[in-house]
């Protein structure tokens, strides 16, 4: 289990979309999507969304307005598009081409909290150009990039954004983190190829289960058979289904799960890093060094100094 301090700290991130949980409950108010500027720039702009929505609450159909890359920071919903029903889990990627419609859905859970980069059309281009995506593919192929290694610094450091108090002085880290996100996302959009089909409420009720599960207490002792049996699957038929509708495998979402938490906990605590490695669910200091260099780019320590540069 994490640490009081720990929780402190990772709740931060919770904390708004819990809140206006609460205060809808206690109002009897609608299902709302508040949104805050985080930051904006040139061509760019940046929103912390919080979505109340819950199984009671019927979908409609949205359009995005603009190039969008949505990264999923607290909760699940289903969203559905040209491309099929996607699972968003934290860690994923909500991609959206400029006058897409889309739905999206709490059918097992409510609400969800995202930070959302926008791009304008000539900014999209200029990124995809650099990253060297070729012309024809510099629209998304795709609705979801599910919690690959590529993003997970660019995650982190949203999550981080949102825990901190936001100024004008931010908005140089917001710029960095959207052009790595957005370049991101074309680059493995455009190598993606498309999985179609659809799956029963049963299946998606016991997987949406199973990421809540984690994502409260990242560190705890997962095993696949303890998943498995919380979804009451057989190990093999969980670990199928848990990939086919998330895009990773149950372990690959525990670790990167433990690695933003711990991302986190380096920019916003002063804990020591062999805690927080213990903490996140690491066995010794060593196995969580490679791991977070491996995941976010740079030791935990140089994480550490850059974020609070």
């Amino acid at each position: 289990m994490l640490a009081d301090a720990s929780r402190t700290i990772l709740g931060k991130i919770a904390f708004d979309l819990e809140r206006a949980l609460a205060r809808r409950a206690t109002l009897g108010a609608p299902a709302e999507a508040r949104t805050r500027r985080l930051a904006t720039g040139d061509g760019w702009w940046v929103d912390d969304v919080v979505c109340t929505s819950g199984p009671s609450d019927a979908t409609f159909e949205e359009i995005h307005e603009a190039v969008s890359v949505a990264a999923v920071v607290a909760g699940t919903f289903q969203h559905r598009s040209e491309f099929g029903l996607d699972v968003m889990t934290p860690g994923s990627l909500l991609l959206g081409k400029p006058g897409q419609p889309f739905e999206c859905g709490h059918d097992h859970a409510s609400g969800d909290r995202c930070v959302a980069f926008h791009f304008s059309h000539a900014l999209f281009e200029r990124i995809a150009a650099d990253a060297g995506v070729p012309r024809g593919a510099r629209s998304f192929r795709i609705s979801r990039v599910p919690p690959a290694s590529e993003l997970s610094r660019y995650v982190a450091r949203a999550s981080v954004g949102i825990v901190r108090d936001t100024s004008a002085a931010d908005d140089m880290a917001w710029e960095e983190t959207a052009l790595g996100i957005a370049a991101a996302a074309i680059r493995i959009s455009s190598q993606a190829s498309l999985v179609g089909g659809d799956v029963s409420a049963h299946t998606l009720a016991r997987v949406t289960d199973s990421v809540r599960m984690i994502d409260r207490d990242p560190g705890a002792r997962w095993t696949l058979s303890r998943l498995a049996e919380a979804a009451r699957l057989s190990p093999y038929h969980y670990l199928r289904t848990f990939t086919r509708l998330t895009g990773v495998t149950p372990h690959q979402f525990v670790l990167r799960t433990r690695l933003r938490a711990a991302a986190i906990r380096l920019a916003a605590d002063d804990a020591k890093v062999i805690e927080i490695a213990l903490e996140s669910g690491f066995n010794d200091v060593s196995n969580f060094n490679r791991a977070f260099r491996e995941e976010i780019g740079v030791a935990p320590r140089e994480y550490r100094r850059r974020s609070r540069s």
